[in-house]
């Protein structure tokens, strides 16, 4: 299936990055708001899979240039080769051979000018939460409690997360996302379950790379926030507050609150429990510790306290999340 290049017409609203290989995939747009941009939601067509691909390269044409805008569900832009340039939060990344850019939920792209991806080759992945089963809570919980989708929960703030694929591994890359583009374009049998294949793989290797958070932070010029989560990684087991990270990385409680909440739409102290969090339910899925041994392992000494986050967050106890998963 050839990729079909539509010159946009502005006046239509439709996302220029969406334009999906896929035509059963469409998207709603949301007017933009006084503080916020306009936002879009999948809508794939009844029955049809939540997933979309499309070929980011230089046959890519728009009138001008196109609204800065953001996604409420995840995406993955992949780039094959050097050349052009991608737009998000507060940057222009000029794209390299192997540039991963992780689109969470809410992240601001960038204002899209025509020849951005004159010189690009890349693919753009995108899906919802629905495309890994059945069982996946709704979207705004999924985020934040199944383990592949750990890389896109960062609030939408900081903009894409721009990762590097090591050039050994490029052409996997490469191959599986053309294998799930085939598989969505020919709908052969047992497609389904391909493309949900291949999108787990993909996730897996995107949840290795991004495995090094203060390493991404760094590479992404962020030195605070690496030192905030460097911070938070070490001493998350232990009892930990806001003054305390605060004080490990010397400056005042008041200065960082606002710094993190401005870079990441999100608090230190939530970020702490995101990160005690995920060991919770690590240790949940694959250990078969008492749920107070599993408490004081990630920092909440009381018991009571713990399955009251967990369920604050996860909206069903530590027990019964044990549960599901096991069944």
């Amino acid at each position: 299936m050839q990729p079909f290049w539509p010159l946009l017409d502005l006046r239509t609203c439709t996302d220029p990055w969406l334009q999906w290989d896929d035509s059963t995939v469409k998207t709603v747009r949301t007017a933009p708001s006084r503080d916020r941009p306009a936002s879009y939601s999948m809508l794939p067509a009844p029955g049809e899979l939540p997933v979309a691909t499309w070929q980011l390269e230089h046959g890519w044409r728009i009138n001008g240039s196109f609204e800065e805008h953001s996604h409420d569900f995840p995406g993955l832009a992949y780039f094959q080769t050097t050349g052009g340039m991608l737009r998000t939060g507060r940057r222009a990344w000029p794209i390299e051979a192997g540039d991963l850019f992780v689109i969470a939920p809410g992240d601001v792209m960038g204002r899209v000018h025509a020849t951005d991806l004159e010189d690009a080759q890349g693919w753009g992945v995108f899906f919802t939460a629905d495309a890994l089963g059945p069982d996946v809570p709704g979207a705004h919980l999924a985020w934040r409690t199944h383990p592949l989708l750990f890389p896109f929960v960062r609030g939408g703030a900081i903009g894409a997360l721009r990762l590097r694929v090591p050039e050994p591994d490029r052409p996997e890359w490469s191959g599986r996302i053309q294998a799930l583009h085939d598989e969505l374009a020919q709908r052969r049998d047992g497609y389904r379950e391909a493309v949900l294949a291949h999108l787990v793989l993909m996730l897996v290797g995107v949840s290795r790379l991004a495995a090094d958070v203060v390493g991404d932070l760094r590479e992404n010029s962020e030195p605070l926030l690496a030192e905030v989560f460097e911070v938070i990684e070490r001493r998350y087991p232990q009892p930990l507050s806001l003054r305390d990270v605060a004080a490990a990385v010397s400056i005042s409680p008041g200065h960082l609150t606002s710094t993190v909440r401005r870079r990441t739409g999100r608090t230190v102290q939530e970020w702490i429990t995101e990160r005690r969090m995920v060991q919770a339910r690590r240790l949940l899925a694959a250990t078969e510790l008492p749920i107070s041994d599993i408490g004081r392992q990630v920092g909440f000494p009381d018991a009571g306290y713990f399955a009251r986050t967990f369920g604050k967050v996860h909206g069903m106890s530590p027990a019964r999340w044990r549960r599901a998963g096991a069944g």
